[in-house]
Formats: C-alpha cells, sequence, structure tokens
C-alpha cells in the first residue's frame, strides 16, 4: 500500500473527499500525514479526527520562498510518501521542490486546463462566456498550474449561473476525480511517458468525466 502525505491551507473540502474514499474501501492508500501552511486551517483539524498525523509549517516564519520548501520537504520526506497531494494548497511552489517531486506530486485545479490557470477561474469563464468550464488533475511541473493531465472532468456553464453556484458545481466533480486519480497512481495503473500520462487500457474511457447535465 502506497503512503501519501496530503498539502493543505484551508477547509481542506478535497482531503475530506479523499478521507471518506479511503474510509469506504475506494482508496487503498495509508494517508501518512497532512500538512499545512497556516496553523489555523480547518482541514488539520479533520485529519486528527480521522486519526492521521497532522502538522503545520509557518511559511510567515521564513526569509524565502526556498528556505520554506525545504523546511516542507524535509517535514514530507519524515514520511517516506510515494506520493504529495495538493488540497487546496495556496503557495507557488518552487522549482527545486518541484524537481524533488516529479512524477509524484499531484494538483487539482478548478478549470480545464490549460485554461484559465491561475485564481477566480470561475468568475473568468463566466466572463468569457464558455458553455463549458471543469475541473483537472495533473502532475504538478515548475510551470504554474501546467502539466502532464490525468483526468479531467467537465460540467456546463447555464445562463442562470453566479461565480457560486459555477464553483459549487465544479467542487462536486472535483470530490470525485481527485480520489480516482489518486486511486489510479496507487494501483499503478498510470505512468508518465515524454510529459503524457498514459493510463491503463481499461481505463481509456475514464479519464473525462462529463457531467449528465451536458449530456
Amino acid at each position: 500500500m502506497k503512503n501519501i502525505v496530503i498539502l493543505i491551507s484551508g477547509r481542506g473540502s478535497n482531503l475530506e473527499a479523499l478521507i471518506a474514499a479511503r474510509d469506504a474501501g475506494n482508496l487503498p492508500v495509508n494517508i501518512a500525514a497532512v500538512i499545512s501552511n497556516r496553523p489555523e486551517a480547518m482541514g488539520l483539524e479533520t485529519a486528527q479526527k480521522a486519526g492521521i498525523a497532522a502538522h503545520f509549517i509557518n511559511h510567515k516564519a521564513f526569509a524565502g520562498r526556498e528556505a520554506f520548501d525545504a523546511a516542507l520537504a524535509e517535514c514530507i520526506d519524515d514520511f517516506s510518501p510515494d506520493l504529495v497531494v495538493l488540497a487546496g494548497f495556496m503557495r507557488i511552489l518552487s522549482e527545486g521542490f518541484v524537481r524533488h517531486y516529479e512524477g509524484r506530486l499531484m494538483n487539482i485545479h478548478p478549470s480545464l486546463l490549460p485554461s484559465f490557470p491561475g485564481l477566480h477561474t470561475h468568475q473568468r469563464a463566466l466572463e468569457e462566456g464558455v458553455r463549458i468550464h471543469g475541473c483537472t488533475v495533473h502532475f504538478v511541473t515548475p510551470t504554474l498550474d501546467h502539466g502532464p493531465v490525468i483526468i479531467q472532468a467537465a460540467v456546463p456553464v447555464l445562463d442562470s449561473d453566479s461565480e457560486d453556484s459555477l464553483s459549487a458545481r465544479v467542487l462536486r466533480q472535483e470530490h470525485l476525480i481527485y480520489p480516482q486519480a489518486v486511486r489510479w497512481f496507487a494501483e499503478d495503473k498510470l505512468t508518465l511517458e515524454n510529459g503524457r500520462v498514459r493510463l491503463a487500457a481499461e481505463l481509456a474511457d475514464h479519464a473525462v468525466l462529463i457531467s449528465p447535465e451536458i449530456r
């Protein structure tokens, strides 16, 4: 069984989804630790209640990004993870950190990458008038919100949508595809080849989840 470490900055709804999938027997991993850069992150309490080691390393206590990332990596490596999972971790990571975990650092982003990298993705989708929005699980590279795509979920953008309603619809899909992507990694059903993710043959039709609302 593979070890994973989850990094958070806030309430950790994707953390909750991963724990729920583990507890339901749908995610065959050991969640070795949850680490936050914010001591007040609600997800730390969630981890403790689930019997998971919870740590915080305050980024404000360090002189710069590289110093914080070095301390963070040291803490992560104490748990010998096979995979590091970013679940609402609101820090831009240094290239050295990303290279250290290359091929085993996973993130979820609330858009259909490469569209709308960065922040305020739902508002930008509304402003651009796109008809389909969604979320993406990908391996992290030094380029922000860029890297080999593992799985995506698509949802409709409705004429009546606000930023909040669209965000809620996308978040429901995040909670489905993130445990799925981690499970594929844990079961050795995905590989990285020439900068692209290759899934096991039986998963070929499962790399995109389309909301029933747009079928």
